[in-house]
């Protein structure tokens, strides 16, 4: 195989079954802690509302207190649903960020709300707009950043100035097309909708615009990784994400599920294809099983780095799995 992609970790900051949002959040500070110490090169949080089981909805805050509360590993948002807000105000948040941890904020922006369309309606207060949108807030929110022109009226401060790495998201060539064309380092959400991972590398890479921001392309993948002592432990451990995503398209979101030994066996033929493809991206099983898993994956798609997310039940468990990963890749 060739060289190791960075490792860099998604968190969702789950909220499992018998816990709250407070439990959550400390548990996300102490992994962002964990992950420092084991060499991961970047801590990102997710946005998405009215969801039982994710407390990371509020991003750019807790952005905050992950980063105020490490040293050197670089946080961000993977990402900011700029659909559901105002690139100014988008700007401002990250900009004071930035203020506040000087060359550790990174943006990663996606075109999807990251909920169902009537909460998208209590963020937003009107659902007016298009995706043709889209790449005007970017290009805007992009601007806000900028060193201001003699005679502009509005400026972003905190903002204007500030080193925000900017990032393009996507689950489709869409977000391919658009980061392509605006020379942007690119994020595919492989860990759950690895459909069109190959034809949105395949365009990104072959029509990427060297910008001021990058030079060549950079991909990141999202990546699932469930490690343990022993294969068996490490496919319970994957059960919980299983019964998560299960209940998600079923319409009965909650909060991450105890593990249940056998569960996706016992899922009828139709369940089991759709939570099969959707997380075809994952490495389950002991140190030698994810190593085996994890490397096949690098080799087919090259990816300049990896973005490991873990929606495992118990902390411990996920604190173990993101070390042996870490040890595995090294190794």
């Amino acid at each position: 195989m060739g060289l190791m992609p960075r490792l860099s970790v998604l968190d969702l900051s789950p909220v499992p079954e018998g816990a709250d949002v407070s439990q959550s959040l400390a548990n996300t500070l102490d992994l962002a802690r964990h992950a420092e110490r084991l060499g991961y090169h970047r801590y990102w949080l997710a946005e998405h509302h009215n969801m039982p089981g994710i407390a990371s909805a509020a991003t750019s805050v807790v952005i905050g207190h992950v980063a105020a509360g490490t040293k050197t590993i670089r946080v961000g948002a993977g990402g900011i649903m700029l659909p559901n807000h105002a690139p100014y105000v988008i700007a401002e948040q990250f900009g004071t960020l930035a203020a506040l941890h000087p060359g550790r904020i990174d943006l990663g922006l996606g075109r999807a709300p990251g909920t169902d369309q009537a909460t998208s309606r209590a963020l937003r207060r009107t659902l007016d707009g298009s995706v043709d949108d889209f790449p005007r807030d970017v290009m805007e929110l992009m601007g806000w950043f900028e060193p201001a022109e003699e005679g502009q009226r509005i400026r972003a401060t905190p903002g204007e100035g500030q080193e925000v790495q900017v990032w393009m998201l996507g689950s489709s060539t869409y977000g391919a097309q658009l980061a392509a064309h605006l020379g942007l380092p690119y994020a595919f959400a492989s860990h759950f909708a690895p459909a069109e991972l190959e034809r949105a590398l395949a365009i990104y890479r072959s029509s990427f615009k060297p910008s001021k921001r990058l030079s060549e392309p950079y991909v990141m993948l999202g990546y699932n990784a469930f490690a343990a002592d022993t294969d068996e432990e490490a496919k319970d451990l994957f059960t919980s994400v299983q019964q998560a995503f299960v209940n998600l398209r079923t319409g009965k979101a909650g909060k991450l599920p105890p593990p249940r030994p056998g569960y996706a066996e016992a899922l009828d033929a139709g369940a089991r294809s759709m939570i099969d493809q959707a997380l075809s991206c994952s490495a389950v099983g002991s140190p030698e099983t994810v190593k085996t898993q994890l490397n096949a994956f690098i080799d087919r798609h090259k990816p300049d780095e990896l973005m490991v997310t873990s929606q495992i039940f118990d902390h411990a468990a996920r604190v173990k799995s993101y070390a042996i990963l870490a040890e595995a890749a090294g190794g």
